[in-house]
């Protein structure tokens, strides 16, 4: 596989240095991507970088992840108006094991090959480097005039910045730029790749491995990924889209994917997913003829919570999905976890009830109508239990006169109230 012609129709090359393509054809060639580890957790924003070294391993060279534990304390100026937070270095080993985690499900650590991926940790070669001998060994390589002419340092210092820059932000790009120096000198890496945002930090690296080792070394950087309609990438109301089921449920993480517009899921399905060129082409060309289906949406949204999560994490996703948008039943409601159902009906009205009433074997309109108030009044209840308005975990009731025990429970704690096709409340048995 050539990785340059493959990332080239995947819409994934911004930048790339005159004789990359000559390199990654002459030999395995050794290539790193930086990532910040300033959470415990990789979001689909640093998902194109992932996959570049996905696909570089898949061409047979090898990936170094980099995780920035001593740049993630300075922070990085490129694109950005403020600094970032810093880290203590308990904080960053504990990220660095969580991202390590996550990156093996895209990059093989265990193989035997010569192309085995590797994670490794700029703070580890930094933590004993003094300032005396980083400005004496490093900085007297790159001019003041070099490092100014960069569009991430203009930026900040342009008329448009009120706060300026930090000389701890001004010498991020001398950190960075030995990083890859270190790693072509340790690691035999010759090629950095990164965001179209990271150009000028990966050039002062390839400069400085020049001027001070006589060496030559390669960039490629991907586009920064976009919306259609102009909007952040990988950002909703609740802010990122985590790969930590934590921080981001599956079947959100499913939701994202399956509501990006067509013209979205026809670059994201090139760019995060590896089915091959052949494929794509046919998925979109039947999008293309019945774009109603969402056929591109719902094979992008497959494939992503997959590879991100597992094939059982995707069958939860899809009957959480059901549950709100299509014809479900308790079989189905039973089978999603709490995290799940509390994702799926996420700002409902939701009311308390206590356990002993359903111990009780209570009657369902003294429950819905007294004790809990989801309908305002048990004869307006009645109305709509006789013409088949109310459903209990989506099952109609169709007897005024049931009782309702703890066997109603979902997750042994929740009950779902439907009124109607779409008006849904959420008792909560404390």
């Amino acid at each position: 596989m050539n990785f340059v012609e493959e990332l080239k129709w995947r819409g994934m090359i911004h930048d790339i240095m005159p004789g990359t393509e000559e390199q990654l054809k002459k030999e395995m060639t050794s290539a790193y991507v930086g990532i910040d580890p300033t959470a415990d957790s990789l979001h689909i924003g640093h998902l194109v970088g992932v996959m570049m070294l996905k696909h570089l391993q898949r061409a047979g060279h090898r990936p170094i992840a980099l995780v920035g534990g001593a740049t993630g304390m300075i922070g990085d100026p490129s694109g950005k108006s403020k600094e970032r937070n810093l880290l203590d270095e308990k904080t960053l080993r504990h990220n660095q094991e969580a991202l390590k985690a996550q990156l093996a499900r895209f990059l093989d650590f265990e193989t035997e090959a010569p192309n085995k991926a590797e994670l490794v940790n700029n703070y580890d070669w930094m933590k004993d480097f003094t300032f005396l001998d980083f400005i004496r060994d490093i900085g007297k390589h790159i001019t003041v005039n070099y490092m100014m002419s960069k569009d991430s340092v203009k930026k900040r210092l342009g008329a448009e910045s009120t706060e300026g820059m930090s000389f701890t932000e001004f010498t991020y790009q001398l950190v960075q730029g030995y990083d890859f120096m270190w790693l072509y000198e340790n690691k035999n890496c010759k090629l950095q790749m990164g965001g179209s945002d990271q150009w000028g930090n990966i050039t002062t690296g390839t400069e400085l491995i020049r001027r001070k080792l006589s060496g030559e070394a390669f960039a490629m950087t991907c586009p920064l990924i976009t919306k259609a309609d102009g909007g952040k990438f990988g950002k909703t109301e609740k802010g990122n889209i985590w790969l930590d089921e934590n921080r981001t449920s599956p079947y959100e993480f499913y939701q994202f994917w399956l509501n990006v517009s067509d013209e979205d899921a026809a670059k994201y399905i090139k760019i995060f997913t590896m089915i091959s060129k052949e494929e794509i082409d046919s998925l979109i060309k039947e999008h293309a003829e019945a774009p109603h289906q969402r056929n591109l949406q719902k094979r992008l949204a497959d494939e992503m919570t997959i590879m991100v999560h597992d094939e059982k994490a995707l069958e939860m996703a899809k009957a959480a999905s059901q549950i709100l948008f299509g014809k479900s039943t308790k079989d189905d409601l039973q089978s999603i976890d709490e995290r799940t159902f509390l994702a799926v009906f996420d700002g409902v009205p939701t009311f308390d009830i206590e356990k002993q009433w359903l111990n009780e074997n209570i009657n369902v309109v003294d429950l819905l109508a007294e004790k809990s108030n989801v309908f305002a009044s048990k004869g307006e209840l009645r109305r709509l239990i006789k013409g088949g308005g109310v459903a209990i975990n989506k099952e109609k009731i169709t007897d005024a006169e049931m009782t309702v025990d703890a066997s109603f429970l979902l997750n042994d704690k929740y009950i779902l109230i439907q009124k109607g096709k779409r008006n849904y409340f959420v008792l909560k048995c404390q």
